[in-house]
């Protein structure tokens, strides 16, 4: 699949950062450098896991299947933004879904994870798959769930997300997750061949797939490599990297038309000059490879919770918003303890131009929904 981008693309009229819906939020404001007077949070996979309501929204229904049904996915969408009172809604998906949207046998088993029909580990195998090809109409459950959460969450702005090619490429080649990824490592070194038409392949898909979120409404994007932190640092920028910043290139040719002099009072930039979508890369145990994720194309970089927040800042130059970065394991900790720790997160992200709160990783599905709503509590009081 050959990506077919143009040079730029202006947002429909109707979308949050064109008409001013989300263009002075302070998630969007903090990802492009800000600091707004409020100091945004959100959890990442935020929609679901931890939440009662979520639970009984799901229940009778499959993990891939409530993803795919547009009032379901926008209706858990909403939910920790009803609860929590977070500065953005995270589009409930799964990075798996383009993958099954293009034909491919994909389930999420409980307990395990995303598991295919098949492993891709030969160079048969993957020029099989990759005569798969995700469509626009393929595509319509999600752009439907999303222009549904957009019109529900009025200035709030919604985050789509999609996998990184080398997470996606590594469930492919190993069948099923993997602690270390050994079948996909070996592929790439192996048959390079056959791994860049894999990982090429895969960032068509998942890029396809967050330009539809865009395009739909959302505000921003997260690209999830879940297991680049896998990788050595000469190993990502040759076989992972590459691919992520094709990924990218799906959406940073969309942009704001540029705004009249009375527009600018919507939001629009100092002398209406066009801007693309907010875009976040985060990894996974990726503190030696943030230099090199920063190339990807994304204007900002999460932070998982190994790397201290500060230490990032000035790897990275101290030009570089951050997103991250409190441990989730700290959220069963007494709140004193969770308390000190989010307001040690805070001051170190101060050495960044911008700083979204999150975590380090995701929701773990065992958290009292009612710390989450206290975190967020205090990081707006900070």
């Amino acid at each position: 699949m050959t990506p077919t981008v143009n040079p730029t693309k202006h947002l429909p009229a109707d979308h949050p950062l064109v008409d001013g819906r989300t263009t002075d939020a302070p998630l969007v404001r903090a990802l492009r450098g800000d600091r707004p007077a409020t100091l945004p949070v959100w959890f990442m996979r935020q929609a679901g896991r931890s939440l009662p309501e979520y639970r009984a929204a799901r229940e009778g229904t499959t993990m891939l299947g409530s993803c795919l049904d547009p009032a379901l996915a926008s209706e858990i969408t909403l939910q920790p933004v009803r609860r929590h009172g977070v500065d953005a809604a995270v589009f409930y998906s799964d990075i798996v879904v383009p993958l099954l949207l293009a034909g491919v046998d994909v389930e999420i088993q409980p307990g395990v994870g995303p598991v295919m029909g098949q492993a891709y580990a030969t160079a048969d195998d993957v020029a099989r798959l990759v005569e798969h090809e995700l469509t626009l109409d393929a595509l319509a459950p999600v752009s439907e769930g999303v222009a549904r959460t957009v019109a529900a969450l009025g200035s709030t702005p919604l985050m789509g997300f999609a996998g990184a090619p080398f997470t996606l490429a590594a469930y492919l080649v190993e069948g099923r997750p993997s602690r270390d990824h050994l079948a996909a490592r070996t592929l790439m070194h192996a048959d390079p061949d056959t791994w860049f038409r894999l990982v090429e392949w895969a960032a068509d898909v998942t890029g396809t797939f967050l330009r539809a979120q865009v395009l739909a409404g959302a505000s921003a994007g997260q690209l999830f490599d879940s297991w680049a932190g896998s990788l050595s640092l000469d190993d990502y920028s040759r076989y992972a990297l590459p691919a992520s910043s094709r990924a990218l290139t799906h959406v940073t040719d969309l942009v704001t038309p540029p705004a009249p002099d009375a527009a600018r009072d919507a939001g629009a930039q100092a002398g209406g000059a066009p801007r693309g979508i907010p875009l976040v890369h985060f990894g996974t145990g990726t503190g030696h490879l943030l230099e090199a994720m920063r190339h990807a194309g994304a204007g900002a970089l999460g932070v998982d919770y190994r790397t201290p927040l500060d230490e990032a800042a000035k790897l990275l130059g101290g030009t570089t918003p951050l997103q991250g970065n409190i441990d989730p394991a700290l959220l069963f900790a007494p709140w004193p303890v969770l308390e000190a720790h989010v307001r040690d997160v805070v001051e170190r992200g101060r050495y960044a131009p911008g700083h979204v709160v999150n975590l380090g990783h995701g929701v773990p599905p065992t958290t009292d929904p009612t710390v989450l709503t206290r975190v967020v509590e205090l990081v707006h009081s900070l």
